[in-house]
């Protein structure tokens, strides 16, 4: 007779939770330490997407328990995160870091693997096969060699290696029962049995629904290892047979049979994973006499779920049906919870090299506070007896109350992994505002990409001068406008209306963006133009900050520049005068009378500027805030300048 319907989706108990693995995804639910039930999903490769070698019966079974094993460590160790997962790395853990690349714990993790496959080879085969061995050795003492040969003798040997495997696993089994951790892990593996078993009786998954069903499965994992033994009593009786035939190997023999252990364990998973799934679809009285010792070894390792239990398995159930249902439900991860202080001392050892500030403002940027409110490393300070005495208990309580209360105590796993994300970036020489992909100028928030020159402080001061002299309702002509900073500032601050212009069409694309984002996309018009070329109309002031460094001194710049601002950006030709050459030849015919040219320059370029603009400009120049000659403003002349002579104010 065959179930009402059966599942794909299969299940393992982990720390205070369940995992489900379906055909296309896995799901983790856990109970963190406020109660609160957490979950991560992610995607897999279905075995039908897989090299047909893991679709070929009794060889799919072996890739099936190493796959397994696996998933399960990997989860297992995943959920103990959420529990005390900020212990301080020691200075071992450091070095493999630093000097191997290398995270110790995923080597702990396929090291845990390793070792749990040879303890499991070696209580489980080796144990019993030397104890059989010393049986031997005694049979041959007292009743003679020749006992040991007969192929009937060496048979009844294999089976009693067999019973006596199994023993020893049942053994196992009940003393893990005795660990209070364990029995608690045994109550979520019953929670996960209900749970699938009432999803394949057809019932809706509620808890109350859930109790009713068993707690054991027919697909357990238990009963998987337990078909396991009774198929290597099958197998190692065959072995059992030749073995009269290895007497003239001598102590090779005994060599032999050891390695046949390990040898014919995957044909044996074969065997076993292939009765289980056959088993796990009928249910009549010839399997039930099959199932029945594995099921009733379940007894042991599941026991009855509270319904919290039930409620992460539930949790974790229904996460992996949507999710192989709709490929597009959002992969989870666990928002587990780790010290401020330590992932900020993480963060300095990674960025040694780098001003405080760098690492402050990363902080300021993914926990979205200000440098002011970044917490403090608490200073320790030696207090003497009679000042500690002098402490009442109420201030105490509450000095304890306002660390417990502070929301930066703790930082989540998402804000830690940009965290780290952005680090890593920031210590491969990536400017620090390249790292946010943004910018604050101005009070405007402007997002960079390698597209557009990465807006200096320097640039703030060109604003500021155009916004003091920018008319009521006028027009201005932003050159080369880049990310489009300086004409999102002077759209948002003053009643004008802005024209940006620049050759780079991606340029335009991030630009018009900013703009979106500012909330001035209709006060700007973007123009694709090369300088003046398809620029139309007069206006009262052309703002520019052009490419002004010289071709041969790019290659001299700081990393941070060179090798993250676009090229076009900067480049001013051989001398670094290009562009404010045009405006010197062409600005004047795009200017209403009196209009003005506001321009940035490099150092030592403002005098050379004013030369340039002298024949059709009064010009002056400002420093910056560090005091640096930098802008240039000109105003154009009412008429040409017979003698080229001009103002110039430095």
């Amino acid at each position: 007779m065959a179930r009402k319907r059966t599942s794909k989706i299969g299940g393992q108990a982990v720390i205070e939770g369940v995992m489900m693995k379906g055909e296309r995804s896995i799901a983790t639910a856990v109970r963190d330490e406020s109660g609160n039930i957490v979950v991560e999903s992610r995607y897999i490769t279905p075995v039908q997407e897989k090299p047909a070698v893991y679709r070929i019966p009794f060889i799919r079974g072996v890739f099936n328990f190493f796959s397994t094993m696996a998933i399960g460590m990997r989860t297992l160790m995943r959920s103990g995160e959420v529990f005390g997962g900020d212990e301080e790395p020691g200075k071992f853990e450091k070095w493999c870091a630093q000097k191997l690349k290398i995270n110790i714990y995923d080597v702990m993790m396929v090291f845990s693997v390793i070792i749990g496959v040879l303890l499991a080879l070696g209580l489980f085969f080796f144990l019993p096969l030397g104890i059989l061995t010393g049986i031997k050795a005694l049979i041959a003492k007292y009743c003679g060699a020749e006992a040991n040969t007969l192929w009937y003798v060496t048979v009844l040997y294999a089976i009693g290696e067999g019973l006596l495997r199994i023993l020893i696993f049942v053994l196992y089994i009940w003393a893990t029962t005795l660990m209070k951790t364990v029995k608690r892990t045994y109550m979520y593996h019953g929670a996960e049995h209900k749970t699938i078993s009432a999803y394949e009786n057809e019932l809706e998954l509620t808890v109350e629904n859930v109790q009713k069903m068993t707690t054991v499965h027919d697909r357990c994992g238990t009963t998987f290892m337990f078909i396991i033994m009774l198929v290597s009593i099958f197998v190692f009786s065959i072995v059992g047979i030749f073995e009269p035939y290895m007497e003239p190997l001598g102590g090779w023999k005994e060599v032999i049979l050891f390695a046949s252990r390990i040898v014919l364990l995957p044909v044996i998973m074969g065997i076993s994973y292939e009765m289980l799934k056959s088993m796990a679809k009928y249910d009549n009285w010839f399997v039930r006499i099959l199932k029945a010792p594995g099921l009733a070894l379940q007894k042991l390792t599941t026991k009855q779920p509270t319904d919290d239990m039930v409620e992460c398995a539930i949790t974790a159930f229904k996460t992996v049906m949507a999710m192989d249902a709709d490929s597009t439900v959002p992969e989870l991860r666990f928002d587990t919870k780790k010290p401020y202080f330590k992932v900020r001392k993480d963060v300095e050892n990674m960025l040694k090299k780098a001003d405080k500030s760098d690492i402050d403002w990363i902080f300021c940027e993914v926990l979205n506070v200000k440098r002011s409110e970044l917490p403090s490393e608490p200073q320790k300070t030696k207090t003497s007896q009679s000042d500690k005495q002098s402490q009442s208990e109420e201030s105490q309580d509450e000095a304890g109350k306002n660390v417990q209360d502070n929301p930066l105590e703790y930082i989540s796993q998402v804000q830690y992994e940009k965290i780290i994300e952005y680090a890593k970036k920031r210590a491969e020489g990536m400017p620090l505002w390249r790292v946010f992909g943004k910018v604050d100028f101005y009070g405007c928030d402007i997002a960079v990409t390698p597209d557009v020159l990465c807006p200096r402080p320097e640039s703030e001061g060109l604003a500021d001068e155009v916004i003091k002299r920018a008319p009521k309702e006028g027009k201005i002509l932003d050159m080369c406008t880049g990310s489009g900073c300086i004409a999102i500032v002077i759209a948002k601050k003053t009643g004008c209306t802005v024209t940006a212009a620049d050759v780079s069409e991606k340029a335009l694309e991030v630009a018009q963006k900013n703009a979106v984002a500012n909330e001035v996309a209709d006060k700007i018009e973007f123009v694709k133009s090369d300088m003046f070329a398809n620029v139309e109309g007069k206006y009262d002031i052309i703002v520019s900050n052009p490419p002004y460094i010289r071709t041969k001194d790019i290659h001299k710049l700081d990393r941070e520049v060179k090798d993250y601002d676009p090229i076009q950006a900067l480049d001013g030709g051989e001398d670094g005068l290009d562009f404010y050459r045009v405006f010197a030849d062409e600005a004047d015919k795009f200017l209403k009378d009196r209009g003005i040219i506001a321009l940035e320059c490099g150092i030592d370029q403002p005098e050379d500027v004013c030369q340039m603009l002298a024949e059709k400009f009064d010009c002056r120049v400002i420093k910056d805030l560090e005091g640096v000659d930098r802008i240039v403003i000109g105003t154009k002349k009412d008429k040409p300048s017979t003698d080229g002579a001009s103002e110039i104010a430095l």
